[in-house]
């Protein structure tokens, strides 16, 4: 049987960072993973080049979680200068992107095979790929015995024994890193939530996070034909009191919207919700329209142009007038009465529409929800009722904005455990 210290399952983000701090730290440690290819989500993020963490992204108001300040210790002792410092003492380059977003220079291959060295560095074992059968706590009257009968040192300091396709393994802690059900395709399961539940747990209910949204077929009919067009607005979802009007580029789809815009907002959408677009922001409409009658030279559909793109100032404006009868788009803004052009302006600034649904996790880029962290410590990351287990990363009911949040919460939420389970 093999025995360690630390026996990490998940070898993402955060279970190699942990493995490496913990490793480094004196601790034995076993990082074990069913994947052939580890860390595939660091390399396919930012189109290969790591959205690795953001420069805000130790602001817990920036995460999602049904318990909001949560995270705030795990950031604020790892915040993303510890993660650049890292960076840095392997000759890793990065650059700043876009509001706070840092990625890698060349290929985010480079943040993995860091992690790898790090953690070969304090001699961590790898088995990967080795499927975990089961686990359970470990039962130091059934454990092996010396001749004279009383139990090893290992197994009295022994809590968890996890059966694998490599073999029995015993250890004194145990750190869940196997993340949440976004990509599929690169081998996400439930086998986080599965173990969590096992040693009694609750789980916050996991959904898609910064996914695109879809609309029914014939509701979404006027807009499909927009699909590719993209613009800067403002989105919010008005019923989640919590949610942020974020500022980002929209992006249309034949089946709804994309684009970071709506990416950011689906973390805060439940199904029945509606969204709010303001498709022209830091404009009053109203007002500009109602002084433009003055020369009336102008049609209806040159208005709009002049606010959007051309294509969605077209379809928007047949969706509109489709509505009210009175109004046609070659219509002379003089002709347009100061009540509808307000109507207009109004509907511009605040598109109310309700999602049918999501891509689902195909297309996610992380899970909302999770183990719930109200049976977790909030500075080790440790259950509050099971000790030596551990809940890190995405697995975790903490979510990050878009923009490199959800790494840093992986590397923060990594480092908590790895320092509590080697204190």
């Amino acid at each position: 049987m093999r025995r360690c210290d630390l026996l990490i399952v998940g070898a993402g983000a955060a279970g190699m960072l942990c493995a490496g701090v913990a490793a480094q730290r004196g601790a034995r440690v076993i990082l074990l993973d069913h994947a052939e290819r580890i860390g595939e989500k660091i390399r396919i993020s930012g189109g290969g080049r790591c959205n690795f963490t953001n420069l805000s992204a130790d602001r817990p108001e920036r995460f999602v979680s049904q318990h909001p300040k949560f995270s705030r210790h795990a950031l604020r002792a790892y915040p993303p200068a510890r993660f650049i410092a890292l960076l840095r003492a392997h000759g890793i380059t990065w650059h700043e992107k876009h509001r706070g977003q840092l990625f890698c220079d060349e290929s985010a291959e480079r943040i993995v095979s860091m992690l790898r060295r790090e953690a070969d560095v304090g001699g961590v074992e790898w088995l990967t790929p080795c499927r975990l059968e089961a686990v359970r706590r470990a039962d130091p009257v059934a454990a092996p015995r010396p001749a004279d009968g009383a139990p090893t040192e290992a197994a009295r300091h022994a809590r968890f024994v996890a059966d694998t396709a490599a073999g029995p393994i015993a250890a004194r802690h145990l750190v869940i890193a196997t993340g949440g059900l976004s990509i599929p395709k690169i081998g996400a399961t439930d086998l986080g939530y599965r173990i969590a539940r096992q040693f009694g747990h609750a789980i916050v209910e996991p959904r898609p996070g910064l996914v695109p949204l879809t609309f029914d077929a014939e509701v979404w009919r006027p807009f499909a034909e927009l699909s590719g067009l993209s613009l800067e607005v403002d989105i919010g979802v008005p019923s989640r009191r919590d949610a942020p009007v974020f500022r980002e580029d929209l992006l249309f789809t034949h089946r709804g919207l994309s684009g970071p815009a709506v990416l950011q907002a689906s973390s805060f959408w439940a199904r029945g919700d509606a969204i709010e677009i303001d498709l022209a922001p830091d404009r009053t409409l109203a007002t500009e329209w109602t002084a433009s009658r003055k020369d009336g030279r102008g049609s209806l559909a040159g208005l709009l142009a002049a606010q959007l793109p051309r294509r969605l100032a077209q379809t928007w404006l047949g969706h509109f007038v489709a509505s009210h009868p009175k109004l046609r788009p070659e219509m002379r803004v003089a002709e347009v009465g100061n009540r509808d052009l307000a109507e207009l302006a109004a509907a511009l600034e605040r598109w109310r529409i309700v999602p049918s649904g999501t891509e689902g996790y195909r297309k996610a880029e992380v899970t909302v929800g999770g183990v719930d962290v109200a049976g977790l410590d909030a500075r080790t990351m440790q259950s509050q009722h099971v000790p030596g287990l551990y809940f890190i990363g995405e697995v975790v009911d903490v979510t990050g904005w878009l923009g490199g949040y959800n790494f840093q919460w992986a590397w923060a939420s990594a480092h908590a455990a790895a320092m509590a389970a080697t204190a």
